[in-house]
């Protein structure tokens, strides 16, 4: 299991197998004795990457990102996710312009809109199956990081105006709602960890 991860990480990056995998497989086994704060640094590590370096993100790569965000929790195990990969450089652009702040979408070799079909929620209720994919949206950063590439998520629903265009670039069904998009690359800058925690958001046994 162990050995596959680090072939697919390999694919993700590009890599040469025989001398990439050596070298992951060694770090592999140092991580082996990660302390729970180590494991906690590499969450406070996932950062939002808007800038992206030259090459494509392969399809195993693109596999265990959906493998990932489809391990997610979700109200009743009914799974309304539902994914649209894109790689045309000529949507992509087209769904960048059609959302404000969306502009590296037209730089990233990668795009996933993560929708929802509403048929398949919960009751056929809106609000779980926006946790549900909210829950596969931090499954597929959170991969996205591990794999060593670069993500950030857009947000698409609630504004109809969003809504409206990605169901006609995308040609959705009437049922399946896109939640978000998600811009993926190889990262082309560097973020620190950090945290927002902050203690005034916290209250015990009662507010």
């Amino acid at each position: 299991m162990v050995l596959w991860s680090l072939r697919l990480k390999v694919a993700a990056r590009g890599g040469s197998p025989s001398r990439v995998l050596r070298s992951m497989l060694e770090a592999k086994i140092k991580t082996m004795s990660l302390t729970p704060n180590d494991k906690l640094q590499f969450i406070l590590g996932r950062r939002s990457i808007r800038v992206y370096a030259p090459g494509e993100v392969s399809e195993m790569a693109i596999t265990q990102l959906l493998q990932a965000a489809m391990a997610a929790p979700s109200a009743v195990a009914r799974d309304p996710w539902r994914f649209v990969v894109i790689r045309k450089k000529e949507t992509l652009s087209a769904i960048a312009a059609a959302l404000p702040n969306g502009g590296m979408l037209a730089t990233a070799p990668l795009g996933i809109v993560v929708c929802g079909d509403l048929d398949a929620a919960h009751d056929r209720q809106l609000s779980y199956l926006l946790q549900d994919c909210s829950a596969a949206i931090e499954n597929l950063l959170l991969c996205a990081h591990g794999l060593g590439l670069g993500a950030c998520w857009l947000g698409v629903h609630p504004r109809e105006d969003r809504i409206r265009k990605l169901r006609e670039i995308l040609q959705l069904p009437a049922s399946v709602i896109p939640i978000a998009g998600i811009a993926i690359g190889h990262p082309g800058e560097e973020k620190e960890p950090r945290t927002r925690f902050n203690r005034e958001y916290v209250h015990w046994e009662k507010w």
